[in-house]
């Protein structure tokens, strides 16, 4: 199993429109940017995710998994953009701030601190296990 970053903004997509989609999920369509979709590409069918609030909030709010692998966004008619699906799995307790991740030397080399505009990135094994930590679930049962 792979982990990942999904990072939308609250006004456009939040965390509570996201556990609203239930089991179904939804597509994380609209990304237009290569690395980005080559992650979605990447993905796995039950890969987990943390769901991150960019702009306003600055922080990780939930945990998702990957329900359907990369496939044309429906949301453009151009064959280069491709999304995948995730659905809720659960909140994080306390949620992780960005503030509290740089402050982390487990995590100093995360993308979310090196590449903060990426929207859509690779989260390591062991970072995964220290974000999971610091909000209060444990990586093992998730």
């Amino acid at each position: 199993m792979a982990y990942w970053l999904f990072k939308s903004e609250p006004s456009t997509w939040s965390w509570d429109k996201q556990k609203a989609k239930g089991e179904a999920g939804e597509q994380w369509d609209g990304v237009r940017n290569y690395q980005a979709r080559n992650n979605m590409r990447a993905m796995a069918v039950g890969d987990k995710g943390f769901f991150y609030h960019s702009q306003e909030g600055l922080e990780i709010v939930g945990i998702v998994e990957v329900s359907a692998p990369a496939h044309p966004d429906s949301t453009t008619d151009d064959p280069r953009w491709e999304c995948v699906d995730i659905r809720a799995v659960r909140d994080v307790p306390k949620p992780v701030s960005l503030n509290d991740i740089k402050a982390n030397s487990v995590l100093a080399e995360m993308v979310l601190v090196k590449n903060s505009r990426l929207s859509v990135q690779p989260v390591r094994d062991d970072e995964w296990a220290e974000i999971c930590r610091m909000g209060g679930l444990d990586p093992d049962t998730i």
